[in-house]
Formats: structure tokens, sequence, C-alpha cells
């Protein structure tokens, strides 16, 4: 029986299904071949604030869904900048990049490597980048697939 077959006979009696709603993710649009892939995953990083990296991920709170933005020093392997929003834009990785950079000293010189998301790809996100002096690099759309492939292959 699915799910909403059986929602029907808990509607009568008042009971609500406590099962979380699917996420809806946008299809993908073209790829950002102008942005380079600098280290081509050969992160050899020697000392803090050269290779910064950065993802949004989604999380359930029982209501709806949030979004949080990390941004991870690759020498320390410790978040330097987060910035949690229940709105996905543009505005919630430039919130956590903010609070990695100015605490930090205002480095020079950092590379910010990412995957190709419309968080990272819109145009303010890369104007911060660029007024910060931050270099950016982006993972291929190819290379996507293989990583979940690890990570399930990891899991197991």
């Amino acid at each position: 029986m699915g799910r909403w077959l059986a929602g029907r006979p808990m509607k009568e009696p008042g009971l609500v299904s406590c099962q979380q709603p699917t996420h809806r993710y946008k299809r993908g649009g073209r790829e950002h071949v102008a942005i380079p892939d600098y280290p081509e995953r050969q992160f050899a990083v020697t000392e803090p604030n050269q290779v910064w990296c950065g993802n949004v991920t989604y999380i359930w709170t029982g209501k709806r869904w949030a979004y949080l933005a990390v941004v991870l020093d690759l020498f320390a392997r410790k978040p330097v900048g987060r910035a949690m929003s229940f709105s996905p834009d543009s505005r919630l990785p430039m919130k956590a990049l903010e609070m990695a950079w100015e605490p930090r000293g205002k480095p020079g010189g950092v590379m910010f490597h990412s995957v190709q998301g419309s968080h990272y790809t819109s145009r303010q996100f890369r104007q911060l980048l660029w007024r910060y002096r931050i270099r950016q690099s982006m993972s291929r759309r190819e290379t996507a697939g293989i990583i979940a492939q690890w990570n399930t292959s990891s899991e197991a």
C-alpha cells in the first residue's frame, strides 16, 4: 500500500502521517566550464587559508526544510563559516563565506572550491568572491556521480 492510499483511511479519524515530504530538486542547467577546476581533487594543502570548500545541505526540521551552508578550511578540516536559512537562495553561502572571511583576518589568495550548484554560480556570490579576492574553483559535473557512488559504497 502506498503512502497516499494509506492517508485516506487515516484522514477520517483525524490522524496525520508523520512522513516527511520529498525534497524537490531543480533540473541542472548548463555546465559552467568557464569556472576552472583548479586542484582537480589534488588537495595538498600545507597551511591555513589556502583552500576553502563550500557545500549546502538540506535538513528536515519536522515542519519544513532548512538549508545549511558550510565553509570548510581544508588544512584544518574544520568549518570556518556557516549559515542557516529556510530559503535556499544565493545569500545563504554568501553569509557563510562572510562568517569565514572576517574572523580569519580577511585572507587574500584563498581558493574556494565547490560543486556547480546555483548557490555558487550566482552573480552575487561570484561578485563577493571577486571583492574578497578569492579564486573560484568548481568540480566538473561528471564527478558528481562518482562521488555519490563512492559515498554509497563506503557506507556498506
